[in-house]
């Protein structure tokens, strides 16, 4: 029988490329989300289910299937707007265990974020510990709230969850409000842009390797109750990055220095991936020079 998967956030930038994939595998996807898919997004056999993961009501009038895995990229994305970072990334959450730990399923992964760690010192591990009073962002406490109360499931009731913490992701049909959509953009565009000292050191990861670590969780008893970093273990300076791309594309004319850095800004942010390395047995394939070719060669298009 066909494998029934539930994704949340199915129309993002993450959510598209999950469940592209499981359409390529004949699985039954349904996505839920806060709006429609943008058309480079939409997927025909994906049956796209359009409500408010903080409303526990409406959200349990529509979650009557069973399903075997259920992936959670939901939540809103503009940080600045704290109660509804707070009600979508924990709340929203929290809903949806509290309603599918009765249910069967086989896998609930949460997509956390390596601003649960805070200011620990990069590489990070999966063993740091962060108290949410110490987090400045709202993001990053809606998000570690999140993962400590899935693991309290896990301890109480046996639910199935794992959290992969992300670091950065690109790739296909990601916003252009992001790093290297932006910089490729503008430089495909012949721009002058404006870009900041990039002193900042990030760890890139193309979103194939994400979905293949994902996947890698599905029926895997060792990942269950546990914290995953997913990314490339290799920082990359940002100046240096945009510098790539700008001759890559051989267009484009970035100003360093105009942007300025926030005052709570870490410098340095990249995980240690061995215990994905042990319990999924995973690690990316992709190089960061072959990603770059792969997004440059979809924007030109």
């Amino acid at each position: 029988m066909n494998k029934k998967i539930l994704i949340i956030g199915g129309t993002g930038f993450l959510g598209y490329h999950l469940a592209k994939k499981c359409l390529i595998k004949k699985w039954n996807v349904t996505s839920i989300s806060t709006n429609s898919p943008k058309k480079l997004r939409y997927l025909p056999k994906v049956k796209y289910l359009i409500l408010d993961i903080t409303n526990k009501k409406a959200l349990s009038k529509k979650i009557k299937s069973n399903y075997d895995f259920v992936v959670n990229f939901g939540g809103y994305v503009n940080h600045s707007e704290k109660l509804k970072t707070y009600k979508s990334h924990y709340i929203g959450c929290k809903n949806l265990a509290d309603l599918l730990k009765d249910k069967k399923i086989k896998s609930f992964v949460q997509i956390g974020s390596s601003v649960e760690y805070g200011n620990l010192k990069s590489p990070q591990s999966e063993n740091d510990k962060t108290d949410v009073k110490k987090l400045k962002s709202t993001y990053g406490k809606a998000k570690l709230m999140a993962t400590n109360y899935l693991l309290r499931l896990n301890i109480k009731y046996n639910f199935p969850c794992t959290i992969l913490r992300l670091y950065l992701v690109y790739g296909p049909c990601q916003d252009s409000n992001r790093l290297i959509p932006h910089t490729l953009n503008e430089c495909l565009n012949d721009s002058t842009f404006m870009c900041s000292a990039g002193k900042q050191y990030r760890d890139f990861l193309f979103v194939e390797d994400l979905i293949k670590a994902i996947f890698k969780c599905f029926n895997n008893k060792k990942s269950i109750g546990e914290i995953i970093n997913i990314g490339t273990g290799r920082p990359r300076n940002v100046k240096r990055v945009i510098l790539f791309i700008k001759n890559k594309i051989n267009l484009g004319n970035p100003v360093f220095g105009k942007i300025p850095l926030r005052k709570d800004e870490i410098l340095k942010l990249y995980p240690n991936i061995s215990k994905a390395q042990t319990v999924l047995k995973w690690k990316p394939r992709i190089s960061f020079q072959e990603g770059i070719k792969i997004i440059t060669k979809y924007y030109k298009n």
